[in-house]
């Protein structure tokens, strides 16, 4: 790897880093928000499926938003939204303003994820579906962070000052990216000289919105309410702070292995059926045994939820060469599949609200898990181009 391609990827970490600390950081001081601002279960809930949410709004505008705007100034753009909405909380703390914030983040979120994957594609080719590992796993370790330190965090600066701290990542990815970037839009072919694919006509497309939304919905409920789950069962908020980020470093960790066994594997299906079948072990313990067994439940849900989420990105773009096409259906994929993710965390609070407890939560994942280990088995590298085709 050069090294001009070596300060890009480095560029595309630092931004992947700052896609879930927002969120992230929010599970460890839920029960403070909720009694400093008013919020209930399923307000609380709605911190976290508002951005998820229009994340998946807007990934569904990606080809529009790469003609308009290009792929490099609107992740810049994305990435301005998101540390002005961290730097608001630090001021506006009211449940309005928190809504408003976690909407502000949601669309500089959006408006990555629906561009970056494409760019990714153009720039690295043959090499892709590394780089995109990469990314998932910066993804994943930057919510690792914001969980571990957001209880300790508090100690020092307040809840409002913690959320706020994460504009300062959102500054110096801005930096790294626009150091990195300059001159590179040229480099991938325009997408508008190209008729687009309609991809709301093709089974697989939705299968693999399916499979994507499902997966990321566990990820999402996980980050939003696993802290407060340990926290209603007595344990501490800095224990439950360090659940979540044992589990999301365990999540980096199997992104890593992603990252290093994905060349090895065309057939993609080996790699999630292992992923799907630690996360349902992993939940069948969060059911059972939580407290006395949460090491074990933490670990395999880790490197489940973990492995899957680069997986499916990477899935998606495996079926499809061009890198604008690749782009525009993980843009489709993303887009209903994170609509599809945000009702999770929003129905693990009205079922926290209705049964004062988030037990049957786990139960209803579980249950999901299991419907997209079936999905999996026909996700055939054989049956990409039949996929997609018109035929």
């Amino acid at each position: 790897m050069n090294v001009g391609r070596l300060w890009l990827t480095v560029a595309i970490l630092l931004v992947a880093i700052n896609l879930r600390p927002a969120m992230a950081a929010l599970g460890p001081l839920l029960d403070l928000i909720e009694h400093a601002t008013g919020l209930d279960a399923t307000g609380a809930g709605l911190l976290t499926t508002l951005p998820v949410f229009l994340m998946g709004v807007f990934a569904l505008l990606a080809r529009f938003l790469r003609k308009t705007l290009g792929e490099v100034n609107g992740v810049t753009f994305g990435v301005v939204l998101i540390m002005l909405a961290c730097a608001s909380r630090a001021y506006w703390g009211s449940s309005i303003g928190l809504l408003a914030s976690a909407a502000v983040v949601g669309l500089g979120i959006a408006l990555v994820q629906a561009l970056l994957p494409g760019f990714i594609k153009g720039q690295f080719g043959a090499t892709t579906g590394r780089v995109m590992g990469f990314y998932a796993t910066a993804i994943m370790g930057g919510a690792a962070i914001a969980a571990a330190s957001a209880a300790r965090l508090n100690e020092l600066l307040g809840w409002q000052y913690t959320l706020a701290v994460w504009a300062l990542p959102a500054l110096l990815a801005l930096i790294g990216w626009k150091a990195s970037t300059t001159g590179r839009e040229l480099a991938v072919a325009p997408a508008s000289q190209q008729a687009p694919m309609h991809f709301w006509r093709y089974r697989r497309a939705w299968s693999l919105m399916l499979f994507f939304g499902l997966s990321t919905g566990v990820y999402t409920l996980i980050l939003a309410w696993l802290p407060p789950f340990y926290i209603e069962l007595g344990q501490s908020r800095q224990l439950a702070g360090d659940l979540l980020a044992g589990l999301t470093l365990t999540e980096v960790i199997a992104g890593m292995l992603v990252v290093s066994l994905v060349g090895k594997y065309p057939d993609r299906r080996p790699l999630l059926l292992v992923a799907l079948g630690c996360t349902l072990l992993g939940l069948a313990i969060m059911i059972m045994s939580p407290v006395s067994l949460a090491l074990a439940a933490i670990v395999l849900l880790g490197l489940g939820v973990g492995a899957l989420f680069p997986l499916s990105l990477i899935l998606a773009m495996d079926h499809l060469e061009q890198p604008a096409f690749a782009g525009d259906l993980a843009a489709f994929v993303q887009g209903g599949g994170y609509m599809i993710a945000s009702l999770m965390p929003f129905l693990a609070g009205w079922v926290k609200r209705e049964f004062t407890n988030l037990s049957l939560a786990w139960v209803g994942v579980f249950v999901t898990v299991f419907a997209i280990t079936l999905l999996a088995f026909k996700f055939s590298p054989a049956s990409y181009r039949k996929a997609f085709s018109d035929k």
